[in-house]
């Protein structure tokens, strides 16, 4: 008996990293994540690498049911690790990890939402070729065939998420035309980021059989039209039980070079999205607010209300690595939080 485990790991393309993945058969039946084995890949062609020394380690780290697939077939993510097993330069989880780790005990929580745009023949799908449609306006959480685009694409996706077994709680039209969104959580930072990037390698895998390419692209089209995000929603338990922490994680976000610190690692092309238009803040000006979708950080009006909950970074690109934010957001305001004495 044999099962096939499609091994998935992030490159290192820069600006924006890319999901890479290979299949590797092994005998047995699935066992767990304990049980399968490191394997190795040519990192020359990957980013990660020299030609004179190559060789790269995939370490299991996350495993979950392939929807693709089906049967007894897994799905494994993995980090890359250099040969002496120590992390990659590109390896953006085990730093998370550390981070995650040290502030475990307020249970820092994550939300986030992933927007993305479809496109076929070079064209949003949506758009006519060598125009545009009407403006945005109808689109989002449209119904129609005037409006929406690629909903069989987008409820496949769904489907092979929900099959996976990842933390998917969401998806909703966007404002632009072949534009759509899917939100990962609320769960761990870990958690979110390891299912986050198994959903997009989903995303891609499912659009691939339509014929669609989905992008992250933040701005993936120019002019007066909104870009896509990756809104990110975080809480402690700390503000999941009161006010003042929720002011204290917003202050923390925009102490001296902090904003900067975090905005230049939310994404290549942030400041073609964060122009203070299309519901965005300035990428150089930091600001929170109540049901301010204009802020960089959002507190939801119910929050208010409430007097607890959590707050929304919408700062984040779309293309924005999971890995980096949440520790970004952990360590920035977990460890005001620790200051202040609300743990």
């Amino acid at each position: 008996m044999t099962f096939k485990a499609e091994y998935i790991w992030i490159d290192g393309t820069e600006p924006t990293a890319k999901l890479r993945s290979k299949t590797k058969i092994i005998a047995g039946a699935p066992a767990g994540l304990d049980a399968l084995p490191i394997w190795g890949f040519d990192g020359s062609s990957t980013n990660q690498a020299e030609g004179h020394s190559s060789d790269r380690v995939l370490k299991p780290v996350f495993t979950c049911p392939d929807p693709i697939r089906g049967g007894d077939d897994i799905l494994v993510l993995c980090e890359v690790l250099d040969i002496d097993f120590t992390p990659h330069s590109s390896n953006t989880r085990a730093a998370l990890r550390e981070v995650a780790e040290k502030f475990a005990g307020q249970e820092p929580i994550f939300g986030i939402e992933q927007e993305y745009t479809f496109f076929q023949d070079g064209y949003p799908l949506g758009f006519p070729k060598g125009g545009f449609p009407a403006p945005q306006g109808g689109y989002y959480c449209g119904v129609g065939a005037d409006e929406i685009f690629g909903r069989d694409i987008v409820e496949a996706h769904l489907e092979n998420c929900l099959e996976a077994g990842l933390a998917i709680s969401g998806i909703n039209a966007e404002v632009m035309p072949g534009q759509w969104e899917f939100q990962v959580g609320p769960v761990s930072p870990l958690e979110v980021s390891d299912h986050l990037w198994v959903a997009r390698w989903l995303l891609y895998r499912t659009a691939e059989d339509f014929g669609v390419s989905a992008t992250l692209d933040p701005k993936p089209v120019k002019g007066d039209w909104n870009g896509a995000g990756a809104h990110t929603n975080f809480s402690t338990k700390a503000m999941r039980e009161g006010y003042e922490a929720i002011i204290t994680a917003c202050e923390s976000l925009g102490e001296g070079s902090k904003p900067l610190d975090h905005v230049k690692n939310y994404g290549a092309g942030i400041d073609d999205r964060l122009t203070g238009l299309h519901e965005t803040a300035p990428w150089n000006e930091y600001s929170y607010g109540v049901s301010n979708r204009g802020a960089s950080v959002r507190i939801p009006w119910q929050v208010e209300v409430d007097g607890k909950g959590y707050i929304e970074d919408r700062r984040p690109n779309a293309n924005v690595d999971p890995y980096i934010v949440t520790r970004l957001i952990v360590d920035t305001c977990c460890s005001a939080l620790e200051k202040a004495g609300q743990v």
